[in-house]
């Protein structure tokens, strides 16, 4: 073996952490029984393991990259071995070429999908099929994975025993197995399914640094509901908020260029407020990516208030798309937006030159508390206690700035807290009726979101 080879294997080894040696092992069981694995505790053992099983060779490094590719390692892919992802791509779709079989990389992915409660809540439902120290806490999911393989519990053409488990709490993976189980009838199962799962935020060369982000998957069209509701004309006329129908106008034109199915709703009492939100949650989302829903209205402390005057609390309508209530968003983003103020306070301003014309209104919200589940993001106009503003002419600032960055930053490919951050730093600068205004982000998202812009497809061209 060349010094060379020797060293390009040392150097990718060092720069791969432990979780992901767990990955490549995975990966690899069609071709490394597990037996001939329990000794690599580190990878250029394992290494060495491939190499003895013919699987890398000087002259070969086609099932390196590919395992690099499929946990995402793209900055080792191109630093050490001279590919890129969109190369893996291609040679991928090549019959026969891919060396890790389709089954493998949906276990994997589904692995990879899963929440710590998810890993808790399936490891609780195996107690009486597999060994109690199988199932430790610290037992990773890929080692349950492989557990349940031992035992027979799943095989590539039986997964029945893991959809069931999926089914009560992650209908969006069982679909998964659905699909590929469908997919797979009378066709070659090696060649269905080619998706890595993570991806690494650092560039080539930086590969020591371990923080790798995931990016939710958006590839459906439409990616899901945009829904808008929309609260203008109160029974008090006094409480007519002014300006929000263009508001309506700016975030339908955004969403339904981002592919979404928006749908807008004006002037709902605060029953019908719940109501909707609730019909949403009993939707099948199962081909769909994500949720959006924008709240445009007055309120109160913890609740919003509908043009009856009545309230609904806040956290009675983002817990209708808990796991167990719409269990086809399941491990699926959940994004809400809500205009409204936090409190009746100004936020003191620093001495800037005003830059926000005409007249201002104050919507009047609540503080809020989100459930404690993941892949949710709230998007608040304001932070609690204090006014957020709205043109009487133009609509609120919060909105129309957060629709013009969106129509700026999703075309580069930002992520979503990237662009509210940029929304955050726009609106906090500019002096409104004396008072500054400051965005606030709550999130438990999981992984990136990034919104997917359409083929030969414009904003101007919604705006027509």
């Amino acid at each position: 073996m060349s010094s060379d080879f020797r060293k390009l294997l040392f150097d990718i080894s060092e720069a791969l952490a432990t979780e992901e040696l767990a990955a490549l092992k995975f990966l690899s069981l069609e071709h490394v029984p597990v037996r001939k694995q329990e000794d690599t505790e580190e990878p250029k053992a394992f290494f060495e393991v491939l190499k003895e099983k013919g699987m890398i060779e000087v002259e070969d490094l086609f099932f390196l990259k590919e395992l690099l590719y499929r946990i995402n390692r793209i900055d080792l892919l191109a630093s050490h071995l001279g590919s890129s992802r969109e190369e893996m791509e291609r040679e991928l779709q090549v019959p026969g070429k891919a060396k890790v079989s389709a089954y493998r990389q949906l276990l994997y992915g589904i692995a990879e999908d899963l929440t710590p409660d998810d890993v808790r809540s399936i490891k609780f439902l195996l107690q009486e099929k597999l060994p109690k120290n199988k199932l430790q806490d610290n037992a990773s999911m890929l080692k349950v994975l492989v557990e349940m393989e031992r035992n027979g519990i799943i095989k590539e053409d039986d997964l029945t025993m893991l959809k069931s488990i999926l089914k009560a709490f992650r209908a969006d993976l069982k679909k998964k197995i659905d699909n590929y189980e469908e997919k797979t009838k009378g066709n070659d199962p090696n060649e269905i399914l080619s998706f890595p799962v993570r991806v690494s935020m650092h560039p080539p060369g930086q590969g020591a640094a371990h923080l790798l982000v995931e990016s939710y998957k958006m590839e459906n069209n439409p990616h899901g509901y945009c829904v808008i509701l929309n609260n203008y004309r109160f029974k008090n006329p006094n409480e007519t908020r002014k300006g929000t129908v263009e508001d309506g106008k700016a975030l339908k034109r955004v969403f339904k260029w981002l592919q979404f199915d928006t749908i807008e709703y004006m002037d709902l009492e605060a029953k019908q407020i719940f109501a909707k939100v609730n019909e949403y949650s009993k939707k099948d989302h199962s081909n769909m990516d994500c949720f959006v829903c924008f709240i445009l209205s007055h309120g109160e402390k913890g609740k919003i208030k509908g043009v009856d005057n009545e309230l609904v609390n806040i956290k009675d309508l983002l817990s209708c798309f808990s796991g167990s209530n719409c269990p086809s968003l399941a491990g699926k983003p959940k994004l809400f937006f809500i205009q409204a103020c936090q409190g009746s306070v100004g936020h003191p301003a620093v001495t800037v030159k005003e830059d926000c014309s005409g007249h201002l209104e104050t919507d009047a919200i609540p503080a809020l508390s989100i459930p404690d589940q993941a892949d949710v993001l709230v998007g608040m106009a304001t932070v609690e206690d204090f006014e957020c503003y709205r043109s009487i002419e133009t609509g609120s600032v919060y909105i129309q700035c957060l629709c013009d960055k969106m129509e700026l930053l999703c075309p580069l490919r930002k992520d979503l807290i990237t662009i509210l951050t940029e929304v955050n730093k726009e609106v906090g600068r500019r002096v409104l009726n004396g008072w500054k205004q400051m965005p606030k982000i709550t999130s438990t998202l999981r992984k990136q979101f990034i919104f997917q812009i359409p083929q030969c497809q414009s904003i101007e061209k919604q705006k027509k």
